[in-house]
This record gives structure tokens, sequence and C-alpha cells, in this order.
């Protein structure tokens, strides 16, 4: 739940509890599961050449790092989210590593970048839970140098994608106070509708939007679908605070939800999402 009167401190404060916590522990389960959005990213830095990177809700860091390993030198990556663990987790990852990305934690919304100095913008799924997008787009964009691009990836519809709405559908009738999705407001299908996030970007100060449909094939070891339906999402937040009974009845209608998605050892499932691009200037 976040603060009705300011969102913004609201989400602050959930990436910065609970829900930061676990994405700490469950990074190098996501990171797996959402391998091909990285490599898609990181294509796209290839492909363009920039000189410097910024990767909005950049979590623990993968793709600011897969930014960092594709760029030429002298290039530069900073990626920027508001959980301060997983950005302390970035900065290990990065000096393991040896890599000169940099990262910040902060509202991408509100943080005061350096005017026209960031030649690409990225994110992995970042971008969504932004409680006033036109304002978190035009922060951007005057970051932008002119001409610097805007690539990101987000959802399609909740529609395309039944997996990641499974746990909420079948853990409903045991956890009657989940919060219900609001499609239009922040959240992880908040830029779904192509039409309305074009005009976002448009008003921003965005020109030449494209979203192009991208199915990303997604999969993680089996023996880890009960640890990532117990912990991550609107379900995993409850769940930390059911009684044992709650919990186990929880558990037991989502095993057999999720079998659908169970191929031998591994889970798979298909993310229908938008790849989304924009030019400032």
């Amino acid at each position: 739940m976040t603060n009705a009167a300011n969102p913004a401190e609201g989400f602050t404060a959930i990436w910065n509890g609970s829900a930061g916590d676990v994405w700490v522990e469950m990074q190098e389960l996501l990171d797996q599961m959402f391998a091909p959005v990285e490599a898609l990213l990181a294509d796209e830095v290839a492909a363009l050449a920039p000189r410097s990177v910024l990767d909005v809700g950049c979590g623990t860091g993968a793709t600011t790092l897969a930014a960092a390993r594709r760029l030429a030198g002298g290039g530069y990556a900073l990626g920027i989210d508001l959980s301060e663990a997983m950005i302390e987790t970035a900065k290990q990852r990065a000096r393991q590593e040896g890599l000169g990305a940099t990262f910040v934690a902060g509202d991408a919304q509100r943080h005061v970048f350096a005017r026209a100095s960031v030649d690409l913008f990225i994110s992995r799924f970042g971008v969504m839970f932004f409680d006033d997008f036109v304002a978190a787009f035009t922060n951007l964009r005057h970051a932008a140098r002119d001409g610097a691009q805007l690539r990101f990836v987000t959802w399609r519809g909740a529609e395309e994608n039944s997996y990641m709405t499974a746990a909420e559908s079948a853990a409903a009738p045991f956890l009657p106070d989940m919060p219900v999705r609001d499609p239009a407001g922040p959240g992880q299908f908040g830029l779904a509708d192509p039409v309305r996030t074009h005009g976002l970007l448009q008003d921003a100060g965005w020109t030449k939007i494209d979203h192009q449909p991208v199915d990303f094939a997604c999969s993680f070891p089996a023996s880890e679908l009960e640890r990532y339906f117990t912990r991550l999402g609107p379900v995993g937040t409850m769940l930390q605070k059911a009684d044992a009974e709650t919990r186990q009845r929880v558990v037991d209608a989502l095993r057999p939800a999720f079998e659908p998605y169970v191929v031998g050892s591994e889970v798979r499932f298909t993310a229908a999402c938008w790849l989304v691009s924009a030019t400032a200037g």
C-alpha cells in the first residue's frame, strides 16, 4: 500500500523496507528469469554506442552492469533506484567485476541530474512506478543531450501475462485484504496501454515515440518456485503478515496454479512486453 497523501513517500518506504530486502535476497533468480530482457537492452547499448547511459530503476544493477560491459572506452553507466539496499548490492557487484558503473539511491522522478548529460536511458521494468509519469519523463528529458535515446521494457496488459497474475488469482480467496491493482496507476501494468504511454512521453517532451511488442521466453529452476511465489509480488508481501494456517492454505492453492508452467526441472513462461523507444529533440 502506498501513502495516499504522498505516493512518492509510500514507494520509497516500501522499497527501503521488506520489498527491497526481498529483491536483494532473490537477485540471482530474478536476473536469471529476466536475462532475455537484459540481453535486449545490452544490445541496444552496443548498437547505439552512447558515451553515457542512465539505467532507471536499476534494482541490484544487472542491466547497468550489462550496459557498462558493452560501452566503448571512455563511456560510463549510472544506475538509480529508490532502494538503498539494492543500490548497495549493485555497488558491490560493480566492484567485484571491476566495472566503472556507478550507482545512486534516489527517485528518478525528482533527482537533480546534470543537464544535457545522458546519451541513452534504459530501464528493465523500472519506469512503471512513478507517481507522476509526465513529471518523471520530463525530468529525464532535462537530463538528456539533444538527440539522446530512450529505451525501456515494460509489461503489456495483465490479460497477456497470466503467469504474472497467477499467484494473486489463486491466493485471493485466502487473502481478502490484498490490494487491488489500479491499471492506470503506478504499478506493474501502469504503462501497458501504448496510446496512453505515447501521450505521457509526448507531454514530457519526447519525440519519435514507438512501441514494439516483444515476447521474452523466461525461465528459472523449478526448485525455486515456492520461494518465488511466497516471497515476491503482492502475495509475497501479504504472506509476511499471514498466520501459519493461512500461509499453508495459500501455498497449497498456489502449487497447482503454477503447475502449467513447470516443464521438467524448469519453470517457463512468456513475458509479453513492450520495447518503448523515444528521442530527445
